[in-house]
């Protein structure tokens, strides 16, 4: 018999202008974790979207089979039914909820419609035990971090009787301690013959606990690495993705660093709900023209509090401290204020914060600036079609046109499209959260070199991200904060992962000149 449990056959599935994949063959066996890897665009959420049911049977061609039988699943539930249960990278859990209420929605242990409590909290102690949970079951989604949320999905899918796992960028906004717990837990569920794939843009991660890897490029299998036969590099497997080699992960840059920019002195910020707690406290930085300053820490050490209280007083009460541009004093305790004055912050969550998806492109481009396409209040149609078409060339926006939804690109595209906007509202000084978060290392590339043009003209760029190899390969300067102060600051030329975890986890303040 056969240990393949599931094997999709010539999966094509169309959109309006796009073949978003193209003849696709893919399989799983028994009890391997299979990691699904390609750059934005690929199809990897296309393909895993037709095997849930998301994009029901008839709207593609191909076939699929699951434990040996033929499958047409016309949604989610059913798909779900026979245990395959996909997580997204957007987690689907009811904050306000508890854990239990969230394990069983849609699923609940009832009677005659009447939910039955104690089996509920009993089974949810036994599932919560297996993922190395040990909260409450009464605890509230919105009281926990997401690293813990994303376990509390894993337990929701073995509350269905989970029998292939799909999680799609699981660890994307996990610190290296949870990243590291979920893929631990991926391996013991792979111990109790439950398959998984693995859809991840962190190869470093795809190595360590893959067996088998397909890697798809523009909607069609390139090729599937068998991990046990040959050791596989993580160079090996972006030549797949791109079509060529990456000989260097970060573009090469001369910096040319002038005059300090932009500077804060004594800044603090208290919670927003909370507000006898302290979330940026007595913090001291600055930026100089064409410098790449790095802003690194684990998660929950303050440095999205801390950007977002800088623009415009976005997050945070009580806000204290001074800003500066070119040695003046300046006024940065509105967003338009602190537009006006030269700033700009692209959010680490472009979709819900930074674009408004169902927008076409243009509109998304010139939203932080209308008065640059605008006269007498209405907006110069000409005008702004050849402001965006411009940014589009420049940063190399891959779209059928600039009335494109921004909800139709890949995570790399809107990525572009957020610093877009933020360019044409014409800033000196570009904080950029988590940047790359959640797209591939070509598109990661293209990133670093808008980044890299960014600081050659001059401007100053703050550079927040949790991952240690951007920081040191992107930045010429980097500060380290733990629990909302800066703890550590450092040439990057001096600096190394090692020297920034001491920081991170040692209490004595290192700062370097």
């Amino acid at each position: 018999m056969s240990n393949i449990v599931l094997e999709m056959r010539n999966i094509t599935k169309t959109f309006p202008s796009v073949k978003a994949l193209d003849n696709v063959n893919f399989s799983v066996t028994q009890g391997e974790i299979h990691a699904l890897v390609g750059e934005n665009g690929a199809g990897k959420s296309t393909l895993m979207n037709v095997l849930s049911g998301v994009y029901p049977h008839g709207t593609y061609s191909g076939d699929i089979y699951f434990m040996g039988q033929e499958c047409r699943f016309r949604d989610i539930a059913e798909s779900e039914k026979v245990g395959l249960v996909i997580i997204h990278q957007e987690l689907a859990l009811s904050p306000y909820l508890s854990i239990a209420e969230n394990l069983f929605l849609g699923n609940e242990r009832a009677r005659r419609g009447i939910i039955n409590w104690n089996e509920t909290i009993s089974k949810t102690k036994e599932l919560l035990a297996r993922v190395g949970l040990h909260e409450s079951p009464q605890t509230l989604i919105t009281d926990m971090g997401v690293g813990k949320q994303q376990l509390v999905e894993i337990a929701k899918a073995l509350a269905k009787e989970v029998k292939l796992l799909i999680l799609d960028e699981p660890t994307a906004s996990l610190n290296e301690s949870d990243s590291e717990k979920l893929l631990q837990l991926l391996l013991q569920l792979k111990g109790h013959g439950i398959s998984s794939i693995l859809i991840s843009h962190k190869l470093s991660e795809v190595s360590k606990v893959a067996d088998s890897i397909t890697i798809l490029r523009d909607g069609a299998t390139i090729e599937t690495l068998d991990c046990h036969k040959d050791p596989i590099t993580e160079d090996r497997i972006i030549r797949g993705m791109v079509g060529r080699d990456l000989t260097h992960r970060f573009p090469p840059r001369e910096a040319h660093i002038g005059d300090v920019i932009f500077e804060v002195r004594d800044w603090n910020a208290y919670h927003p709900i909370h507000e006898d707690r302290k979330i940026i406290s007595d913090v001291n930085l600055y930026v100089r023209r064409g410098e790449v300053v790095g802003l690194s820490g684990l998660m929950g050490a303050g440095r999205t509090e801390l950007a977002m209280s800088i623009f415009g007083h976005a997050y945070g009460t009580r806000i204290s401290g001074k800003a500066y541009k070119d040695g003046q004093e300046i006024d940065v305790s509105t967003i338009d204020k602190a537009i006006r004055n030269g700033v700009a912050y692209a959010t680490e969550d472009r979709k819900a914060y930074g674009l408004i998806l169902i927008d076409p492109i243009k509109d998304n481009i010139t939203l932080a600036n209308l008065e640059a396409v605008s006269q007498g209040g209405v907006i110069n149609e000409p005008r702004e079609v050849n402001a965006t078409t411009g940014y589009r060339e420049k940063l190399n926006i891959k779209c059928s046109s600039i009335i494109q939804p921004a909800v139709n690109l890949s995570g790399g595209n809107q990525q572009k499209v957020v610093l877009s906007k933020w360019l044409f509202a014409g800033p000196e000084i570009l904080i950029l959260d988590e940047p790359t978060r959640g797209i591939d290392v070509g598109a990661k590339y293209e990133i670093y070199t808008i980044i890299n043009r960014l600081a050659e003209e001059g401007k100053g760029i703050i550079l927040i991200s949790s991952e240690l190899p951007e920081i040191l390969g992107i930045c010429d300067r980097i500060y380290v904060m733990r629990e909302g102060k800066i703890v550590g600051e450092m040439p990057a030329k001096e600096a190394s992962q090692e020297a920034i975890m001491k920081c991170i986890m040692t209490q004595e303040e290192v700062i370097e000149e």
